[in-house]
Parts: structure tokens; sequence; C-alpha cells
């Protein structure tokens, strides 16, 4: 499902926001029709755009802000399952830098940072703006059509910390927009989380987003979304007194029966199966009618993603396969974790070398080997010529794959690890473990540990940005991020690189910040 309203209205003129996230210009605003901002946010078609503006940074991580950010390249380098790539050793440095665990202010993810807190501004204004509007007892405007515009602001809001607060940690907090020039706090990340957590649990209780968007409104913030996020954040935070709470919302979701496995996993991938039942959450791309470019990169259309990740001076169209630039390729020994039967194989790693035998290519010349080639690549996100055929200009930036945030295949693993945790029924956690085990082909098992839940979760979310943080949050980040010489990895993650260096730039607008010790 491509044509929905987010998508459609695209980049609005919401407010300017600069490249250092604390600096007193990141709160300067324009608005789109010369007048006053407190005026012009009092109807509901501008309170719409405001809606729209709070959604807009979610499509940026991908390029962006002077950067390639995109979540899963960035979380999963840092893992087991992809490697770096790139044209050479200093291609993209900074993720370079990042699989090596020698990341430096200089080489961080700056880029992000500014998306995230651009998306935490943009939903404090909408909230204000609804506030303000309400306030004046404006005709139209009540807390009934507007409740939903705060409720998704303040999830998205979440959602956007959530990052910041996995990647950086320690990083400033409001809920307010300041006028004025104005640092804002830095706070501790156990501290972000108390207070992103109780807001998050907060929206959730007025129960005003619906289980699932309805049809037209896919990429709308939704009850299920909020849930995943709360999940994700309790589990990551090993927070035992919330684990009820987060199992309670996953048991919510399943018995809903708003949301099921797609029965062809493989399938999960094609621009038909997007918004299927299985989607949770996805970010919208599209290639036609867009107005996304080199020089406008923040505006509305696709993603430059797959053209990372595809193989570097591929033959254009075989296999149905575009060229790319060789970033994030697969580790082959994640490739070996999968067993002959298991249809997330070929739906994981594609296999260059194969690809061109079939194809009646000579495997040494099909393709230019990127840094660290393996040979596989992501199928979940290739370059397919089909993907790209309707963008007509800048067609590296427009590919209309959506980005999958969350899948009902999390949810039932996460329910089942949480039964573990808490104590739950042991044999519901090994049905759930099962149907995403039955839906891949493979044996099911009669009881399952967290162990096994933690193991179906590599190999159904490889390349999905899971892994790296699932090894963290299980204390198996030490164990298994180790020096290897096949991910021309030096160096062993320890405790110190659970947060990446605070960006230079940041670091110089506001002298009180203190920088993460890397």
């Amino acid at each position: 499902m491509k044509t929905n309203k987010i998508l459609a209205l695209g980049l609005l003129a919401m407010g300017t926001v600069s490249l250092t996230g604390c600096s007193d210009s990141f709160l300067e605003e324009e608005n789109p029709s010369g007048d006053p901002i407190e005026q012009y946010y009092k109807t509901e078609a501008h309170l719409q755009e405001s809606v729209v503006a709070a959604y807009d940074p979610l499509h940026w991580p991908d390029w962006g802000n002077g950067s390639y950010s995109p979540l899963n390249i960035s979380s999963d380098i840092m893992g087991d399952d992809l490697n770096p790539g790139g044209a050479t050793a200093s291609d993209m440095l900074n993720w370079q830098l990042m699989a090596n665990y020698k990341a430096d202010a200089n080489n961080t993810m700056a880029a992000l940072w500014t998306d995230e807190y651009s998306g935490v501004k943009r939903c404090n204004d909408l909230i204000k703006y609804v506030d303000d509007a309400l306030a004046a007892n404006i005709a139209g405007i009540t807390p009934e059509n507007t409740n939903p515009y705060k409720a998704q602001a303040r999830v998205l809001r979440a959602y956007y910390y959530m990052n910041l607060w996995k990647f950086f940690g320690n990083v400033p907090y409001f809920d307010k927009n300041i006028d004025g020039q104005y640092a804002y706090p830095q706070v501790k990340a156990d501290t972000l989380y108390n207070n992103v957590i109780t807001d998050l649990e907060d929206v959730i209780a007025q129960d005003i987003l619906p289980m699932k968007a309805a049809a037209g409104n896919e990429g709308r913030v939704t009850k299920a979304f909020a849930y995943m996020v709360y999940a994700e954040m309790v589990m990551y935070q090993k927070d035992e007194t919330r684990y009820p709470k987060a199992l309670a919302y996953m048991q919510e979701i399943i018995n809903s029966g708003s949301y099921a496995l797609l029965a062809d996993y493989k399938a999960l991938w094609d621009e038909g199966n997007e918004w299927c039942s299985e989607s949770i959450f996805e970010i919208n791309y599209n290639d036609d009618n867009h107005s996304r470019g080199w020089n406008t990169p923040l505006a509305v259309g696709g993603t430059v993603l797959p053209r990372l990740m595809g193989p570097r001076e591929w033959a254009v169209g075989v296999d149905g396969v575009d060229t790319g630039w060789g970033f994030g390729t697969v580790n082959p020994a994640t490739v070996a974790l999968f067993g002959a039967s298991d249809t997330r194989k070929d739906a994981t790693a594609w296999d260059v070398k194969a690809a061109a035998v079939a194809n009646g290519i000579d495997p040494a010349k099909a393709y230019k080997p990127a840094w660290g080639d393996t040979g596989y690549f992501l199928y979940k996100y290739l370059p397919r010529t089909a993907n790209n055929k309707d963008a007509g200009w800048d067609v590296d930036l427009n590919f209309n794959n959506n980005y999958r945030v969350y899948r009902y295949s999390e949810v039932l693993l996460n329910a089942a690890e949480l039964l573990l945790r808490t104590g739950g029924d042991a044999a519901t956690a090994a049905k759930y473990v099962n149907m995403v085990r039955k839906r891949a082909g493979i044996s099911e098992l009669g009881a399952v540990t967290i162990d096994n839940v933690l193991n179906e979760r590599h190999l159904e979310f490889v390349g999905e940005g899971k892994r790296y943080w699932d090894l963290v949050r299980s204390g198996k980040a030490a164990e298994v991020l180790v020096a290897n010489s096949a991910f021309n990895r030096t160096n062993s993650w320890t405790e110190n690189k659970k947060y990446l260096p605070i960006p230079q730039a940041e670091l110089s607008a506001d002298p009180n910040l203190v920088q993460n010790n890397y």
C-alpha cells in the first residue's frame, strides 16, 4: 500500500532544524503562509500539516543531513551479521570505525542525531499547536478530533528518543520546545528511559489509538506500534518490573486477530506485500511522483537503502537486480546458521556468484567485490530494477521499498521471551516460537529456553537492525563480538562501547555536554 496521507503530503514547512540539535537555531521556525506561527496552526487543515511534519523525519535516516544512516545497516554492522562493505576501508568511515569499535566524535552517527531530534522537536510543536488551538476555542477543533494528533506525536517522540537512547545513551531530553537560546539538559540514559517510558505508558492508557490503521492510513501510529516501542525499550533496559505489562501488550496484539504471519517469508519483501497481515509498522517510500533528489534529500519520495546494499558493478537487470554500492554484505558464518530446509536462508542471503552461474556469467567477472566482500547480499533490500522504474530522475535515492520496522513475528518472539522471563506458561512460549519456525519450514521445538528465542530472533531478523541490540541486552555482546579477521575486525566489544560518541558538532554547540566514555 503506497498511497496514504502521510506519504502524499510529504515534507511541509513546519519548522527548520539546524544541523546541531542543541544550538539556538534549533528552535527557529518559519511557516508556509507568512502569518505569525501562533496564528497559523489554528485550523484543522493546518494542524494536519503539523501532524505530517512530525512523521517526516522517519524517512530521513537512509540519507539526510549529510550522511547515510539507515538503522538496519548502522545497527547490524556493530553485530556479527553484516560487514560494513563499500568501495574501500575508508568508504563511510564512520561505519568502518563503528564496526571495529573505534568510532570517535568526528566519525559517529551525527546525521541520525539531527534526524531524531528534528522528530522530537516537531512532535513537541504539534502538541503545543493542538493545545493552543484548543485554548483558543476555535470552532471545529475539539479534544475528540485533536487528541489522536497528540497521541500520535507522543508515540512518535518516544520512537525518536528510543533511537537516540540506544545509540548515544546520555543525551539531552526535553518535552517542550523553549524559545530563545537554550541548551537542553543532558540526562543519563536511565533517566531518559524513565521519562520516555512513563510518558508512553500514559498515552497508551488513554486508549486513543486503533490497534491497526484503517485502509488508506497505513503508516500512521497505532496502538500496536506503541506497544512494540514499549516492549523494545523495556526489554533493552532489562526492566523486570515492566516485563508483565510489556507481555500483556504483546498478548493483546496476538489476541486482537488484527495481525498474522504471512505464509511465505520470502514474499514479505515484495512490494505487493507491503502492509500485509504481518506488518506492524513500516516507513513508506515511493518511486513515482517523487520530489526527492540529491539537492532535496528530505523531500518526499523513495529510499537509497537498496542502492547501498546491492553488488557493485553488477550486470543491471540480471536476476532482476540492479547494481549497488556494496555496503552491508552478509557474513558467511550467518548464512551457515540456516538449515537446508529453512526458507529464510534464500530470503536473507542472495548468493551473487551462484546467481551469476545460473545466468551463464563468469562469477569472477560478475561484479566488483566490495571491501571485505563475502559474496552474499541482503535479499530483503536488494536493489531490484522494478523498484525504481518509475523514479525518472535521481533514481539512486528513489527505490520504492518500504522500511520494515516491526513485524508480527517479533510480537510472537517478544511474547515468548517475556513469558519465559516472567515464569509464565512455557507451553505457550513454545507455541509462539514454533509458529515462527513452522512458517520457516523447520522442525518445531518441544520446549524452549530464552537462548532458543534469541537464536530464533537471530535467524528471523538478519539485516533488520535487531541482532546487535539483542546481543547487548542479553549480555552476550562481549562473548560474541570479538576480533575476527573475516570481519576485518581487530577489536572486541567491551561494555564502554554500548553508547557511541556524541557528535563533535553537538559538543561544540553546547560545551556543557559530557562525552560518552567510548
